[in-house]
């Protein structure tokens, strides 16, 4: 997928996987995200379709029912698949069988100004009773302790998995929302509780206004982010460049880090591929030690394995987002899920809560409509 790897990068893989199989040639096309989806349904229904597709990690559901994607279960043992980070690898399983490879990964930490973090006498928080006991003291004056907007759903996502609890679950082989769970109301009162300690809008998402830019005025001691927003953020202020730093999300106790979405991409094999074993051997390569630790250096991503989280430990923010990546989940492994993302009855049921409607009622309204959504 365009921008998914550098151009110097897939030069150096299709060189040094071409001189170790002389046998296969490689023509490596770039796709655009927009309205790939149609296009990858199409090319899994067709009898000419490509022999490895990059697909986002929750999409392998929704591909894999609509047919034409290889089962590759008996594969991943020689894959070191019970290495793999759980948010690639979950998604990429369906009904016990795993159609997705993982890929690379990307999941959020803690962005921080560290002299607003001095000034206020705090340090990284590890736990989430630390982290808002720092946001209240670091929200004084003209300062806010952190910039969360209401909306942001994959933050939430985060703190329900955190709190026990989920978006979705599956029951009698349906699924049905679960946001009004005791543990899933539990994580929704604490995001009210850290969004309260800032200005963020109670009824907008993070690129609405854009995070980046707000922090970037200077007086936002955090957001919740991508490790790659820091640099986004010093491109629109120069001044801050050095005086950010990273933290994982906290969780509920100081032994690890709390839960995250994690996003990425996994490799498939279709049914029509006409080279399935030449197929297999560029999923093999791509996901192997060797193209994994230049992809995660090139790329600062998260490898597709916990063992390989030494590859990025001389970047900070890749490597802060590599200790989260063992926490990290996906969204409901259901072939509808992308249907709730088009309406996303979450980010109305977030802002109905920190607007002051009952949070028990809010999250059954939410609850009833994801149910409604997955069940169609």
């Amino acid at each position: 997928m365009k921008d998914s790897v550098t151009d110097a990068f897939l030069d150096r893989f299709r060189a040094g996987f071409e001189a170790e199989h002389q046998d296969i040639d490689l023509d490596i096309q770039i796709q655009e995200w927009d309205g790939i989806g149609e296009k990858v349904t199409a090319a899994l229904a067709s009898r000419d379709a490509p022999d490895v597709i990059e697909v986002g990690n929750t999409q392998v559901a929704q591909y894999a029912a609509g047919g034409g994607v290889r089962d590759l279960s008996d594969k991943v043992a020689e894959l070191n698949g019970a290495d793999w980070i759980p948010g690639l690898a979950e998604p990429g399983k369906v009904d016990g069988r795993q159609y997705g490879i993982p890929w690379y990964a990307a999941n959020r930490v803690v962005i921080y100004h560290k002299d607003l973090f001095a000034r206020a006498g705090v340090t990284p928080p590890k736990t989430q009773d630390e982290w808002l006991a720092a946001t209240a003291k670091l929200n004084k004056g003209k300062v806010q302790g952190i910039y969360l907007p209401g909306q942001n759903w994959y933050t939430l996502s985060g703190f329900v998995w955190e709190a026990g609890g989920d978006l979705a679950v599956q029951d009698g082989g349906k699924w049905k929302g679960a946001l009004d769970t005791p543990q899933a109301l539990a994580g929704m009162d604490f995001y009210r509780k850290l969004q309260a300690l800032g200005k963020g809008p109670k009824d907008a998402d993070e690129s609405k206004p854009p995070q980046a830019e707000v922090f970037a005025g200077g007086d936002v001691a955090q957001i919740v982010a991508v490790p790659g927003g820091a640099k986004i953020v010093e491109e629109i202020n120069p001044a801050l460049k050095g005086k950010l730093a990273f933290f994982p999300v906290p969780g509920r106790t100081a032994d690890k880090p709390g839960a995250v979405f994690t996003g990425g991409s996994d490799l498939i094999v279709p049914e029509a591929s006409a080279h399935p074993d030449a197929a297999y051997e560029v999923v093999k390569a791509l996901a192997g030690e060797k193209w994994q630790t230049d992809m995660a250096r090139t790329m600062s991503y998260v490898p597709n394995r916990t063992s390989l989280a030494g590859a990025v430990q001389d970047d900070e923010g890749t490597a802060v987002m590599a200790a989260s990546a063992a926490q990290g989940r996906a969204t409901p492994n259901s072939p509808q899920w992308a249907a709730v993302e088009a309406t996303n009855p979450i980010k109305q049921y977030m802002t109905a809560v920190l607007t002051g409607t009952d949070p028990a009622a809010a999250a059954r309204t939410a609850s009833e409509s994801i149910t409604r959504t997955l069940g169609s």
